[in-house]
């Protein structure tokens, strides 16, 4: 037999027995098994014949789920039966070639050090593992085992993201495993065309995924596309890596501010617990490998020692940043004018590739009086040339970048999203490592006047314009702004042109207000058609406001409508509600009328509410029927809503179930609630009543919530037993707070730790809190330890409090000695305090510079409090200057108080400090110029 052959015998005969012993252990014949798998008794028989041939993924799956077996497992048998006996898997359909094909630089890892002469092929140094590289490896092994995976790697600037996910899919290289890079005719659209077709073991390279998930068009649907790849059961295994900046990963997973919008929620979701920090520096641990690699002869590992031991800063030095640096810093004056508007526009987030025009515009304000006045007429020429020239790694400062064409296929189906304009002319695109040192050493900084001129006369992608409007703002130069905004409306920005016709709403110009919104509208943004139809109705016109709703019903905007017909509905128009409510139905929503029925219920009107749920049976099926029985039961018709209630239940849409318990609550209807809930566990879902009791709580009924929790955690929720703590603490009664806390804690509830131990340590049980602090620690409280060195400070043990202080900051946390610190500081011991909030601050706590700038200022020392406190803004904490500036306007230093202000607002801060900026626009009601002096009255 041949070794293929007896590899797939081997295959086989486990998955057939894994198959064979869960049947017997179910002590299931193949008749039934065929039943509870969905299957035909011959199909079973043949999938479970020793001498039969491979069944198929969907047999496999079938039956895996009937028997309670993995699924993805059974199916990675069974692919490899396949794949031993029909072929090579490279043979299989789908994107990407063979890991063993490709070459590291293709794939965007950094090239480091000279060719080699004989191969022209650049050298990799060493590599180096580190922590990150160990969940590589384990998502690569769980991967190689048949189950997909995802790992997203954040970290700076060529910090050996990219080279680390290289290094990890080499054991796949033995497996045949293949690797599909999406960038042609662009990254977004390659990904987004093809991510359907991935076939099995395939890595998908989603190196630098903001260029994927940061896409305007299409970066929410690439990352539903991945989630559904990920998911796949039967088209897996697939491994999906990829790399994000630390700013891109914040502003992917933040979320919303409330009633904002949220651009992000697929890529939110898909990267929540699948990223991976990666440091920017190497550790002692990881030193000390690259000195044993380059004792041992890797001189591209012995020339970075030599230069970036002390910083621990290999990657980056590898990767050629000291030459970019280097030059940098020794460029010519019109050179580094450039590098200074490119970097300013990176970090106010203009897009990757800049306009030749704009930067030769922009640069002038950048150059001194003197570098000016010494501009020869092809300075601009000059410098480009100088900074175009490739250095070490094959790096530029500023390169030229030729943006591929959009490739589209023939026919008649255009694109939903409008592409935005291609600026003309020369692009240039900054290197990276230049442009996240612009971002640090450039962040206390406005960009000049040349910036904004040139941005306003060259920029041309109205997303380019919208993001300069709010980096405007921020700023507090509001004139620019506006200017910014009316150039993005000219170009196509819905954004711009809502905020201008709302501008117009406000001072009452509806003529011009409505021109707006139109002009929004034909760019396809079907919202503003519902502001639109506010104006309609403003103008009596209810006819125009009934079309445009259907105009954006027809587009499948149906929000429009229902938006509409509450309206109608809260001015008294029952009927035209009604009507907008049906005509939404029609168009396959059923939202308006749900929400016209609830509204009826909380006005009192039963009956009419009743007609509507009625209506609504057809549509919604059993949250209707389920509103419908709780009214016939109100109504003491106990008959008629068994009947409707047995309807709804024959659905098996618990979640129905769960939802209505929500709408009953809703419109004050508790008592309907509680039977619903009621009967929502007895039906196997007690989480009902737990949400229920939730919410019961939050309108104050602690007495009727305490009930629903007792029942819940009787229906074995267990989470209720922490709440029933919790609502006992409140009651004052600690012992059975603590009695439900303990309860909670041995079901797995590992919240329950916290509260417990400050009732132990309320007790005056020191010993049993400090325990149960560390146990909250451990279970992810990250203040669980803090409040032991609170505990061993109250109990006199300095020593001790110190030590675990010191140890936390040492883990990473060291706010632990800021904390000690403020203990220390609320006992008077000043020194003390200062000395440790110094310790912390020098591990890179905010929030202690915030105390140590407090305390400068209280000593007088105003130099360094702003010191201080502008090290806290670069930690991401603006707080502590505008505290001085709110400080010196209370003590009248008035010019104390504008220049505090100005750097907040330099630092692109002004929108976000309370109450919402208003500080500064009674400062400067007409904004600030440029250069940070006040703006004369333009408005």
């Amino acid at each position: 037999m041949h070794e293929a052959d007896n590899s797939r015998g081997q295959a086989l005969a486990e998955l057939r027995g894994r198959l064979e012993e869960a049947r017997a252990r179910a002590r299931l014949n193949q008749t039934v098994l065929a039943g509870k798998a969905g299957l035909g008794r011959a199909t079973v028989g043949k999938a479970l014949a020793p001498d039969s041939g491979v069944p198929s993924a969907n047999t496999v799956a079938c039956l895996a789920r009937a028997l309670k077996l993995p699924v993805r497992e059974l199916l990675e048998l069974r692919r490899t039966a396949v794949e031993e006996a029909d072929g090579h898997p490279a043979h299989l359909p789908g994107p990407g070639r063979p890991i063993g094909e490709w070459e590291p630089h293709e794939l965007e890892v950094h090239p480091a050090g000279p060719g080699t002469v004989a191969s022209g092929e650049r050298a990799l140094p060493g590599y180096v593992e580190r922590q990150h590289d160990e969940v590589l490896a384990e998502a690569v092994r769980e991967a190689a085992q048949g189950r997909s995976r995802i790992v997203v790697l954040v970290g700076s600037s060529s910090t050996g993201k990219t080279r680390a996910c290289w290094q990890a899919v080499q054991p796949l290289a033995t497996k045949r495993w293949r690797l599909w890079h999406p960038f042609d005719p662009t990254r977004a659209e390659a990904a987004l065309e093809d991510l359907r077709q991935v076939g099995p073991r395939t890595v998908v390279w989603l190196n630098e995924a903001q260029h994927y998930f940061g896409d305007r068009a299409c970066g929410e649907r690439i990352a539903a596309a991945v989630h559904r790849l990920l998911t796949d059961e039967q088209g897996g295994p697939v491994l999906v890596l990829g790399t994000l900046w630390p700013e891109y990963a914040d502003r992917y997973t933040a979320l919303p501010a409330p009633n904002g919008s949220d651009p992000h929620t697929r890529v939110r979701e898909l990267l929540i617990g699948r990223t991976v920090a990666v440091p920017d520096a190497f550790d002692a641990a990881a030193l000390a490998a690259a000195t044993l690699l380059a004792e041992g002869g890797d001189p591209l590992l012995a020339d970075a020692l030599t230069r970036a031991r002390d910083g621990g800063r290999i990657t980056q030095d590898l990767a050629g940043a000291p030459e970019l640096l280097r030059r940098y810093e020794q460029a010519t004056p019109p050179a580094r004018a450039l590098l200074h508007a490119a970097m300013d526009a990176r970090r106010l987030f203009v897009g990757f590739h800049l306009p030749q025009t704009f930067l030769t515009d922009a640069a002038p304000d950048y150059l001194s009086k003197d570098d000016y006045d010494q501009l020869t007429d092809d300075w601009a020429e000059q410098a480009y040339a100088e900074l175009a020239k490739p250095g070490h790694g094959k790096q530029a400062p500023l390169r030229r970048v030729r943006p591929r064409p959009q490739r589209r296929r023939p026919g008649p189906h255009q694109p939903v999203d409008h592409p935005s304009p291609q600026p003309a002319g020369t692009l240039f695109r900054l290197a990276d490592y230049l442009e996240q040192h612009g971002r640090s050493t450039r962040r206390s900084l406005c960009p000049p006047a040349s910036f904004w001129h040139a941005a306003h006369a060259h920029l041309t992608d109205p997303h380019d314009l919208d993001v300069l409007v709010e980096e405007a703002e921020d700023r507090h130069r509001l004139e620019w702004a506006h200017h910014l905004r009316h150039r993005a409306a000219s170009l196509g920005s819905v954004n711009a042109l809502y905020v201008l016709a709302g501008m117009r709403e406000d001072v009452d110009d509806r003529a011009e207000a409505e021109n707006l919104y139109r002009r929004a509208a034909d760019l396809g943004d079907t919202d503003v058609l519902f502001n639109l139809a506010l104006l309609r109705e403003a103008a009596n016109d209810r006819e125009g406001a009934d079309d445009l709703a259907r105009q954006a019903a027809d587009l499948g905007n149906f929000k429009v409508l229902s938006d509409l017909a509450e309206l109608r509905e809260e001015a008294g128009d029952h009927e035209g509600a009604e009507a907008l409510g049906r005509l939404a139905a029609d168009h396959g929503s059923s939202t308006a009328l749900y929400h016209l029925a609830m509204m009826r219920e909380e006005a009192g009107d039963r009956a009419s509410a009743e007609s509507l749920y009625e209506q609504l049976v057809e549509h919604v099926g059993a949250d209707a029927l389920y509103c419908l029985a709780v009214i016939r039961e109100d109504r003491g018709d106990q008959a008629g809503a068994e009947t409707l209630y047995q309807r709804a239940d024959d659905h098996r849409d618990l979640d129905a179930l769960c939802r209505v318990v929500t709408v009953r609550h809703n419109v004050g209807d508790w008592k309907g609630a509680e039977a619903l809930a009621r009967r929502a566990a007895a039906h196997g879902r007690p989480d009902a009543l737990h949400s229920l009791a939730l919410s019961v709580e939050r309108m104050g009924d602690v007495k009727g919530a305490d009930g629903l929790y007792e029942e819940a955690a009787n229906h074995g929720i267990t989470e209720a037993l922490y709440r029933l703590g919790r609502l006992r603490e409140k009651a004052k009664d600690l012992k059975g707070a603590e009695n439900f806390y303990r309860e909670a804690v041995e079901h797995g509830i590992t919240e329950a730790f916290f509260p417990l131990a400050v009732l132990r340590e309320r007790a005056g049980d020191g010993e049993d809190a400090e325990d149960l602090y560390r146990r909250a620690a451990e279970n992810g409280e990250s203040a669980g330890l803090r409040r032991v060195v609170t505990l061993r400070e109250r109990m006199g043990d300095r020593e001790g409090a110190e030590s675990l202080a010191r140890q936390l900051a040492d883990n990473g946390d060291p706010n632990g000695l800021s904390h000690l610190g403020h203990l220390r500081e609320t006992t008077g011991d000043k020194e003390s305090a200062e000395s440790l909030y110094r310790q912390a601050a020098e591990r890179g706590s905010a929030f202690a510079l915030n105390f140590l700038a407090r305390l400068r200022e209280q000593a007088g020392d105003l130099k360094e409090a702003e010191r201080l406190a502008q090290l806290a803004d670069d930690l991401g904490s603006p707080d502590p200057l505008y505290r001085l500036g709110l400080s010196r306007e209370k003590a009248g230093d008035r010019e104390g108080a504008k220049h505090f202000f100005r750097q907040v607002a330099d630092r692109g801060h002004a929108r976000n400090m309370p109450p919402d900026g208003s500080a500064f626009s009674a400062w400067w009601p007409d904004g600030l110029d440029p250069d940070g002096l006040p703006t004369p009255p333009w408005r």
